[in-house]
């Protein structure tokens, strides 16, 4: 039975998509070229996989040297998670080409760049695709496949039953665009959002409460496509006529982010942003996004569409 799934790189990515597989039942082998750091992973997948699952984890899990290690029997799905460095995609990707069997399929886990960006003129295309998990892996629900242009359809397709059998929703995404697309909706509205604060109209913390408790939270009971349905069109083109040409439509972000990270303030990493952020406040905020995920994720499972 084809059912063990390799995974390429043990950062976070890497380490959460091996723990959903695991709690799933699947065998997983977690490859890399530093054992020392694949050995240290270890037991947090382990106890990761142990929290996802009603019963214990029945997929066992194996690190192995990604150099050394050449057992493709029984493997369903390879996917990559390692940096993203394009250079050192595309080398993976040519390694990969060559070693392993051509109806086993390799995934991205990429959104920054597509699969044919990152395995032009290589042999077995018709098998290799994006396929992306969002931080954290284990919680967000949401996972993107993403065609190439000689990605098999029937392909991608069995890769995404694959994905759903272990209690993910998937969207297929017929041709790549820059971003897939939950970063690429993530993206127009902050180009809004962002130009709003630029112009002083009105502060990051309204924005963020603006989402959150206005428009935002109904998201997690429904969509916005279904949440027009609902509402209606015909309010929608009426009250579109009027907004979107005041919609910003800048190609390159603005001056007051901009001006942030030119300053080195990239937010919470480097102690501001722009807030200031101390070590306890930056513990203490990451406490409570993941009891708030926690408890949307409880809504989101109350009843799947």
């Amino acid at each position: 039975m084809n059912n063990t799934i390799v995974i390429i790189g043990s950062g976070h990515m890497g380490a959460g998509i091996a723990a959903i597989f695991s709690a799933a039942g699947h065998p997983v082998v977690l490859l890399g070229r530093d054992m020392p750091r694949l050995q240290m992973r270890w037991p947090a997948i382990s106890a990761l996989a142990a929290t996802l699952s009603a019963a214990q984890p029945t997929g066992s899990l194996v690190a192995a040297d990604l150099n050394a290690w050449n057992d493709w029997d029984g493997v369903a799905l390879v996917i990559e998670t390692i940096s993203e460095d394009l250079a050192a995609k595309r080398a993976l990707f040519a390694d990969l080409d060559r070693r392993v069997p051509p109806h086993i399929p390799i995934g991205s886990n990429s959104s920054g760049h597509g699969i044919d960006e990152m395995t032009e003129c290589l042999s077995t295309t018709a098998r290799m695709l994006n396929v992306h998990y969002s931080m954290p892996a284990h919680i967000v629900p949401m996972v993107e496949v993403a065609l190439g242009s000689n990605t098999s359809l029937p392909l991608a397709e069995g890769v995404c039953r694959l994905i759903q059998a272990t209690g993910k929703k998937t969207t297929l995404i017929r041709q790549y665009i820059p971003g897939l697309l939950i970063t690429r909706l993530q993206h127009a509205l902050m180009r809004e959002a962002l130009s709003l604060v630029d112009q002083g109209i009105v502060t990051p913390q309204d924005i963020d409460d603006a989402v959150r408790f206005g428009f935002g939270f109904r998201f997690a009971a429904l969509g916005p496509m279904a949440q027009k349905e609902m509402s209606g069109w015909d309010t929608h083109v009426a009250s579109g006529a009027s907004v979107y040409p005041s919609l910003s439509n800048i190609d390159t972000p603005p001056a007051c982010v901009a001006d942030l990270v030119k300053q080195g303030r990239t937010g919470m990493k480097s102690g501001a942003g722009f807030a200031e952020w101390t070590p306890e406040a930056v513990a203490a905020f990451r406490q409570r996004y993941d009891e708030r995920l926690q408890a949307a994720y409880a809504v989101l499972s109350v009843a799947p569409d």
